[in-house]
């Protein structure tokens, strides 16, 4: 059964969307932590934050997203010695 994003975004409470729009815009988490934590991918990530930016945030965010390698652990330089797990270990949702 195909779950529609409309029924998934309303499963997420305010703390949780919170959570993971901050986590999209920083550089250090990758969009396989946020999956991890929430069960949401790339692409789920990306029309969340359509739907939750406005139009203008939302085309700065995917141009700062573009080829950042930091935001996909598999294109990661083995000389990056941080965790981004770690980093998001206090995006807890709180409500």
């Amino acid at each position: 059964m195909v779950v529609k994003f409309a029924d998934r975004l309303a499963r997420l409470s305010p703390g949780d969307v919170s959570a993971i729009v901050q986590m999209a815009w920083e550089d250090r988490t990758a969009f396989e932590t946020i999956e991890d934590r929430f069960a949401w991918s790339e692409s789920d990530v990306i029309r969340l934050m359509r739907h939750e930016l406005r139009p203008s945030s939302f085309r700065l965010w995917r141009e700062r997203m573009r080829g950042r390698t930091t935001k996909h652990r598999a294109l990661r330089s083995p000389d990056m010695k941080f965790d981004d797990r770690t980093v998001a270990d206090h995006r807890r949702a709180n409500g």
